[in-house]
């Protein structure tokens, strides 16, 4: 992964959100996804690689009181912020690498809609797993929604890496098991449309 603040804030900071090949006006699928495996609305969730998406918006709304965003660029989290007015009091924003973190807090469910693909190497995915053990309780879950075998190579003028929903789960296979998957088509504003993989992985409980 390009680890390097300043490429994301140029990214976000360059052009409209509007015009990123991953925006979402809205995120309906990400939303079913936290409201199928957290139940409870007092639950901790974060959204790592949050960017400028409204899930969190989809959340506050529907009485999510516990979230918090992570991304490496200020400026995607500080747009956030500005958008969300007077709720973002409620939100927690972290601005950091997840590459080099080494402690984030417990959540019930922890969601990843296109940061994981641009982990290239294998250190820095082995990395993202022991995180994502360390700070999801036993019985939570993993939402990782991920670029498919036949989507794209490349993201923002980075290399990304592709997977299915096995692969994935061999990655997680310590500590996670795969609960529910699919494949899913994304529009990008511009018309092309990039498939992706969907993997929901549930903490092991300790016996």
């Amino acid at each position: 992964m390009h680890n390097d603040s300043e490429h994301w804030q140029k990214v976000y900071g360059g052009k409209p959100e509007e015009e990123l090949s991953w925006f979402e006006l809205n995120p309906q699928i990400s939303f079913d996804l936290v409201r199928r495996h957290c139940l409870d609305k007092s639950a901790r969730i974060i959204d790592v690689g949050a960017g400028t998406s409204r899930l969190v918006d989809l959340l506050l709304t529907d009485g999510y009181a516990n979230i918090t965003l992570l991304d490496i660029s200020k400026a995607a989290l500080d747009s956030t912020r500005a958008r969300l007015g007077a709720k973002a009091e409620k939100v927690t924003f972290i601005t950091a690498d997840i590459l080099t973190t080494e402690e984030i807090g417990k959540f019930e469910l922890w969601h990843d809609r296109a940061l994981f693909h641009f982990l290239t190497n294998e250190t820095d995915r082995s990395h993202y797993a022991m995180l994502a053990a360390r700070s999801i309780v036993p019985g939570g879950h993993l939402v990782l929604l991920t670029f498919a075998p036949s989507g794209p190579e490349s993201c923002s003028n980075l290399p990304v890496c592709r997977y299915s929903a096995t692969q994935l789960a061999a990655i997680f296979s310590n500590g996670f098991a795969l609960v529910a998957s699919d494949e899913i088509s994304h529009r990008t504003p511009w018309g092309d449309v990039q498939p992706f993989t969907v993997a929901v992985l549930q903490r092991a409980v300790p016996v």
